[in-house]
């Protein structure tokens, strides 16, 4: 099968909603909302991708809201008292640069085990 001659460039959505690290809970949940996106990059300095906050880093603020977290979940718990960006994130971000081919972004997901992958000028993996 030949290689697909495609790229991230011609695949991604350019309009690009991002955060700060100081973001608060709540506005991260309106963005999400008001933008139809499941996560958002979180930015540092000048527009440095330091992390990504998704839905699934929101959901222990729900999941221990009544709850006490056995010991096998704790490190989720300690995420259901973060309230900025900085606290709920996942970091290290793993990203592409938009010349990558859609073969290369679909490879540096599986092995980072990633589903978003902001992309960047520089590459910030």
């Amino acid at each position: 099968m030949p290689a697909s001659r495609y790229t991230v460039s011609d695949v991604m959505t350019h309009t690009a909603i991002a955060i700060g690290r100081d973001a608060p809970y709540k506005e991260i949940v309106a963005l999400m909302d008001q933008w139809k996106v499941s996560a958002l990059p979180v930015l540092e300095g000048e527009g440095r991708v330091i992390g990504v906050v998704s839905e699934a880093d929101l959901l222990p603020k729900e999941e221990f809201r009544t709850d006490e977290p056995r010991p096998d979940e704790f490190a989720a718990a300690a995420k259901a008292g973060a309230v900025r960006a900085g606290e709920l994130m996942s970091s290290p971000a793993v990203t592409v640069h938009p010349d990558a081919t859609l073969a290369e972004a679909a490879r540096i997901m599986a092995t980072r085990r990633v589903k978003r992958l902001p992309v960047v000028n520089s590459v910030g993996m």
